[in-house]
């Protein structure tokens, strides 16, 4: 079988694709995370956690199959740091309310992911068992998709992983085969450092007027998150941001208010697009 195989392209395409564990309470649904997206085609397991869980629990129920996954874990203690490569990130919230707006399911999340997986990291990210993911971890995704359930709407971590995956893994297996594939998208880190400084600027000019900054910033968040943004496009607003914040500050070093001819003369700071 050649590399060109529609297996193979398959296979090169999920391996974007990864899992990531934010917090989970114990080792043993780690290994079963493990298990399950090993049946699903996905090779790739984060972790975020104060302290590394035990390797021989994970192990147990990751079972000789998925064991690979559990040696090369990889192991964050900052949920920051464990997203920063990623381009694309889809979190898992049973949890609704006032500020959790929900409409995606895992069957619409598949749709959305998979023109991403050629040419970007996606992660795909759960909490801990007894809570799930908080707002502040969420500021991060850029979907948020719950597993339509029941009355009872509590599933097990490696439950819900396996649904997430299998969704995707079917999606790429027997669905579309002429799908647009998305270009490069900005990862987290470029993001976060965009996101930054977009606050700053508002912060600066009095938009954002209440104590709750971080109301203000998840819907700014959101609405950016739509655009898709490239590299190119984030390290242009992130340049427009400097360039504003380093102009107020001069200006409030000066007395009175500048001429023409001192606004003609300012200083230009330039930036690699």
């Amino acid at each position: 079988m050649n590399d060109q195989s529609p297996i193979n392209s398959e296979k090169s395409i999920l391996s974007n694709a990864a899992i990531i564990l934010v917090h989970p309470k114990y080792p043993e649904n780690i290994g079963a995370a493990a298990r399950a997206v090993m049946n699903m085609g996905i090779s790739q397991l984060v972790v975020v956690r104060d302290e590394k869980p035990d390797t021989e629990k994970m192990l147990k129920m990751a079972t000789h199959k998925a064991a690979h996954l559990i040696e090369n874990l990889a192991y964050h203690t900052e949920l920051g740091e464990a997203v920063s490569s990623f381009s694309y990130l889809v979190g898992s919230s049973a949890r609704k309310g006032r500020k959790r707006h929900v409409d995606n399911c895992p069957r619409k999340m598949a749709e959305k992911v998979l023109p991403l997986l050629r040419e970007n990291r996606v992660g795909l990210m759960f909490g801990p068992e007894h809570r799930g993911l908080t707002n502040d971890d969420l500021k991060y995704c850029d979907l948020t998709v719950t597993i339509p359930t029941d009355e009872f709407s509590s599933l097990n971590l490696a439950q819900a992983v396996a649904i997430l995956c299998y969704e995707l893994y079917y999606k790429m297996i027997y669905g579309d085969k002429d799908i647009v594939y998305e270009p490069k998208q900005a990862s987290s880190h470029e993001l976060e450092g965009m996101y930054e400084h977009v606050e700053q600027l508002l912060d600066e000019i009095g938009f954002l007027k209440t104590n709750d900054s971080s109301y203000w910033m998840r819907n700014i968040r959101k609405v950016l998150g739509r655009r898709n943004l490239l590299s190119k496009e984030a390290r242009i607003i992130r340049g427009f941001c400097r360039q504003f914040l380093w102009y107020t500050e001069q200006k409030k070093e000066e007395s009175g208010s500048p001429g023409n001819d001192e606004l003609s003369d300012k200083k230009v700071i330039t930036y690699d697009v």
